[in-house]
């Protein structure tokens, strides 16, 4: 990519695509299209189109989607496939027709099979059934991936797919509806630490200016002290005291805490975005992938309780953790391996206990404009 050409990134507001763009613009990038929701619906095919044939970006990077965890995955399985599909049929389509250099489009590690061998290499796609809770997502993440190899080989595209572990970090998700694992548990033990402090105006000020998700937002701007009790309770932390009256916290999780996730800090994966973006095509690709993809990880793992115990020592948080075995784990293990684009020369720089430490030291801004930074 040259430094005056045009860069259109699809979904620049979230977590990946702030990321993209604040690594293309450290880097001297500066020619960059930027569209809110609001402004253009990636939805609808005719205003792509018209977005495309009049702005004729060179690049761009397709990291708009309709994203969440396990519980807003099961909860909307119809949006989840739909949205996802449709976004990205259309700007992969448009880029095609009107002459885009070269996309790259962000996939996930959930298209890997539920029972993928372990590290996942990027051969094991459609080796086997996928895992239930997150399917409609996967499938939309599959169909895009398909689509930039097949326009690929019928019309001479360059067009590349990359396939990220989980992510976290600013611009994160912390509604405890709709977040991944990892920005939930770091939303609870940050609350559950400020109520042991006796720092309430802590709490409901973080409660004002996130959401909170299962129709609670609501009973939040007139909570006193009791309410909010009651409320956090709804949430997974549970309030209360011994014979002293001193108080107890019990940090109440998901799962029977024996499941494996890997983490990668969102400043890594657009750092090797944008390494691939300037260096690897669509003809490298095909010599990785037959699906021109290739896996963006760190190629470690933790379990969600050696997580949870982290997360409380980093933070500081004296009570307990109670695991919910009643609720579904998710897929049991889901490494990727990552020898090949280690093999090309790149690798993640954050470990995951330094980006937990950065996450928490910002989530103490009271507004979430100043987490977004």
């Amino acid at each position: 990519m040259k430094k005056e050409e045009k860069i259109y990134i699809a979904g620049h507001t979230g977590l990946v695509g702030s990321a993209i763009l604040r690594k293309l613009e450290q880097n001297g990038y500066k020619n960059i299209l930027l569209k809110t929701k609001d402004e253009l619906d990636l939805r609808n095919q005719n205003d792509v189109e018209d977005f495309f044939a009049k702005e004729k970006p060179d690049y761009v990077f397709l990291a708009a989607a309709k994203v969440g965890g396990i519980l807003a995955n099961s909860t909307y399985k119809a949006e989840f496939i739909y949205d996802n599909m449709v976004i990205a049929l259309n700007i992969i389509h448009a880029s095609y027709k009107y002459g885009v250099k070269k996309l790259l489009n962000l996939g996930s590690s959930c298209i890997y099979p539920k029972n993928c061998p372990q590290p996942m290499k990027e051969e094991y796609l459609l080796s086997g059934s996928l895992e239930p809770t997150n399917e409609p997502y996967a499938i939309a993440k599959i169909a895009a991936i398909k689509l930039c190899r097949y326009y690929n080989e019928q019309y001479g595209t360059n067009f590349i797919s990359v396939m990220p572990t989980n992510l976290y970090g600013p611009k994160d998700n912390f509604n405890f509806e709709t977040s991944h694992v990892l920005p939930a548990m770091i939303r609870k033990f940050y609350l559950a630490k400020k109520i042991e402090e006796g720092n309430m105006k802590a709490v409901i000020e973080n409660l004002k200016s996130y959401p909170i998700g299962f129709g609670l937002d609501d009973q939040v701007a007139n909570c006193d002290e009791s309410s909010i009790i009651k409320l956090l309770e709804k949430i997974g932390i549970h309030i209360s005291f011994d014979f002293r009256r001193s108080i107890l916290v019990t940090v109440r999780l998901w799962g029977s805490g024996n499941d494996y996730c890997e983490f990668m800090h969102v400043y890594d994966l657009a750092d090797a975005i944008i390494f691939l973006m300037e260096k690897v095509d669509a003809s490298d690709m095909k010599n990785i992938s037959s699906d021109y993809f290739i896996n963006v990880g760190t190629g470690k793992d933790i379990t969600i309780r050696d997580l949870a115990k982290m997360i409380k020592e980093i933070i500081e948080f004296k009570g307990n953790i109670e695991f919910d075995k009643l609720r579904h784990d998710g897929t049991i293990r889901k490494l990727l391996d990552v020898s090949k684009l280690h093999a090309m020369g790149w690798m993640h720089k954050i470990e995951v206990e330094e980006g937990i430490k950065k996450v928490i030291e910002i989530m103490d801004a009271t507004h979430p404009s100043d987490v977004q930074k």
